[in-house]
């Protein structure tokens, strides 16, 4: 099971934005497609608004609100939490459920560091399968916060890794196939154990800061089509 989780903004009481719906639809789609024949069900969670507003953190409960109704509805099935944006943050945030078995975080939104504040949790990851992927010139959300953040869940867990997608902004267009094709080639791997592609098993097995800095080549979807 695969939930897929859009955007949202830092603080709104705002209705969910169709927009940011519209915009994960090409990503359920592929994972739906390509995990079809193995019985894989995607869903595009609708949240109750569009803002996470603080230690509210809405979205990650709304999250795990649907993660729990994957168990009500589907029983003891793994579920892998799919975000972009603010919703890849969700998605970081909700892992904990027992029910999660991997995380796909593409371009998360992070808080900036601030000393006052606890940083971001990752205990929550340790013994899922992660992957974080985010542009170089991404204008919206820090990629250095989330080469941070995931640096620190390396410690913890070793079936992390991440990938900069050099050029490419916030919502990782410029790139489209290649990413595309990286998420499907690792939701895959993690829920139904299918090998990974040689570039994903590579950066999950790298120390820092190779795996956590692994490029996404130009032409990663032709290779996996051969």
């Amino acid at each position: 099971m695969i939930l897929v989780l859009p955007t949202g903004e830092p603080v709104s009481d705002r209705r969910p934005s169709p927009v940011a719906y519209a915009r994960v639809l090409p990503l359920a789609r592929a994972l739906a497609r390509s995990g079809a024949a193995e019985g894989l069900v995607v869903h595009v969670v609708h949240y109750r608004g569009r803002g996470w507003n603080g230690t509210d953190a809405r979205l990650a409960a709304d999250a795990e609100w649907a993660t729990e109704e994957v168990v009500r509805r589907y029983g003891d099935v793994p579920v892998c939490l799919a975000g972009h944006g603010m919703g890849g943050r969700a998605a970081l945030r909700a892992a904990g459920h027992s029910a999660v078995n991997s995380v796909l975080a593409m371009a998360p939104w992070l808080p900036e560091e601030d000393r006052a504040v606890e940083p971001e949790s990752v205990a929550q990851l340790t013994g899922r399968h992660v992957l974080i992927m985010h542009g170089t010139n991404d204008e919206r959300s820090d990629p250095e916060l989330s080469y941070r953040l995931a640096e620190r869940a390396k410690k913890i867990s070793r079936d992390i890794c991440r990938f900069e997608v050099h050029s490419d902004g916030h919502a990782l267009r410029q790139h489209h196939e290649e990413v595309l094709a990286l998420a499907t080639d690792f939701v895959l791997g993690a829920l139904l154990s299918r090998a990974y592609s040689r570039p994903v098993a590579d950066a999950l097995a790298a120390p820092p800061p190779l795996g956590l800095r692994m490029p996404l080549a130009a032409g990663f979807a032709r290779l996996l089509r051969r």
